[in-house]
């Protein structure tokens, strides 16, 4: 097979996130409206480029305070920053379908360089007969080197937000001429 573009499916695909809260305990949230393709090879993934934009208004974290307040200035900043783009600068095998995507990562206007391990789950053919891919991508990220520096101080002491953000994304893709 050669180097072709792909489109995730958004049914069955989806960009999720895990943050420390009070210091004992995790919340979740996703990322309901993102885009994006590649060009992949499944005989020769050293070639992948990938490029992504999610929607940060579409932020949900079972909240809706929480949500509004993570759309403010003292976070993301919608009204200014209404995109998360990232843009991948390279790829590298560790294992057998295993991968790390090197790439570019911007939040609220800043850009970082992140790795995201890739687990390449396969190539199928589905029910209606359309090619498709999956993989699952994991990374962490200080969210303060993107400038999400708000935070509160806890009476018990530590802080409501932790730094580290666990980011994940689970996605099936089709090619893009199907």
């Amino acid at each position: 097979m050669a180097l072709s573009k792909w489109n995730f499916d958004p049914a069955h695909s989806e960009v999720s996130f895990r943050v420390r809260h009070m210091m004992f305990s995790k919340v979740t949230g996703f990322f309901h409206d993102w885009e994006g393709d590649f060009e992949f090879d499944p005989d020769d993934p050293a070639h992948t480029d990938v490029t992504v934009d999610i929607d940060v208004s579409s932020i949900d974290t079972k909240n809706k305070d929480r949500d509004q307040h993570l759309r403010s200035e003292d976070f993301f900043n919608t009204e200014t920053h209404p995109h998360i783009h990232f843009d991948s600068t390279g790829v590298e095998q560790t294992g057998e379908g295993t991968f790390e995507l090197h790439g570019d990562l911007s939040i609220a206007g800043n850009t970082e360089p992140v790795v995201l391990d890739v687990e390449y789950h396969g190539k199928a053919v589905d029910p209606w007969g359309n090619d498709r891919v999956g993989f699952t991508a994991t990374t962490k990220i200080n969210r303060k080197d993107f400038g999400l520096t708000w935070n509160q101080a806890l009476e018990a002491g530590g802080v409501l937000v932790g730094d580290k953000v666990e980011i994940e994304i689970q996605a099936q893709a089709t090619p893009a001429d199907a």
